[in-house]
């Protein structure tokens, strides 16, 4: 394991209020000082949250636009988040491609646009159950890998971290084993390598995304690939989530 990372996503949840009280009472938490803990929150907290967090606490956007500027409404870009002092973005969410029909080639324009105003993009990639059952979920995560991030030269790839999200894990209560974890953890590093060499690939993070809680985490992080996890519902819960920083 190199970079030991505990991020959370928290979706469309928590109010102002509520968001700000569990960064207050989280930030006074212990957790290993080598953790880098991480907070994707809503668009319109991140600034007051950021105001908040001290320096032991990054605080994400949980998207940005595949465009720098202009008319689309509702959009909030790259260029925007750095202005905001924001420094890392979550990328293609399986929720963004499910609902939003995400495709490829627009996760690769949004990876673009982060790397271009200085962001780190956490890029998401995994397969739902019927791919799993089908056998075929190792070309559907290359594929995915390949097609949004390999146009980069080495310099702006060593700037990503992945997610590894099965998506018949994510909130479901279903968690991937730890030797599945593991395997497809392997399996991406090794993607990453046939383009970018050992390098590269042995010191890219690689966050395990799906049911990650207190009670599994310490079993999932033990895996040699396993450098963290995205995390879900659990990173609404103060205890739970400081749990999971304390589980490497």
């Amino acid at each position: 394991m190199g970079r030991k990372i505990a991020a959370g996503n928290w979706k469309m949840n928590l109010t102002l209020a509520e968001a700000e009280s569990f960064i207050s009472e989280f930030s006074t938490g212990d957790w290993p000082a080598d953790v880098e803990v991480i907070f994707a929150v809503p668009f319109p907290y991140l600034i007051s949250l950021n105001a908040l967090a001290g320096n032991r606490i990054t605080i994400a956007a949980q998207n940005c636009s595949d465009q720098t500027e202009g008319a689309f409404t509702g959009e909030v870009s790259a260029k925007m988040l750095d202005s905001a002092s924001i420094t890392t973005v979550i990328i293609g969410h399986s929720e963004r491609r499910m609902y939003y029909h995400e495709t490829h080639e627009i996760l690769k324009a949004k990876v673009d646009q982060a790397l271009a105003f200085g962001l780190t993009p956490v890029f998401c990639c995994g397969e739902p159950l019927e791919v799993r059952e089908a056998g075929t979920h190792r070309h559907l995560v290359s594929q995915q890998i390949e097609d949004s991030l390999f146009h980069l030269d080495s310099e702006a790839f060593r700037r990503l971290i992945i997610a590894y999200e099965p998506v018949w894990a994510i909130g479901t209560g279903v968690t991937a084993s730890p030797e599945q974890a593991q395997e497809m953890h392997a399996y991406i590093r090794g993607v990453v390598e046939s383009k970018y060499g050992s390098f590269i690939a042995k010191h890219l993070p690689i966050l395990y995304g799906g049911s990650v809680k207190a009670n599994n985490a310490k079993m999932l992080f033990a895996q040699e690939d396993v450098d963290g996890g995205l995390v879900g519902g659990a990173s609404l819960i103060t205890s739970e989530f400081l749990q999971i920083t304390n589980s490497f």
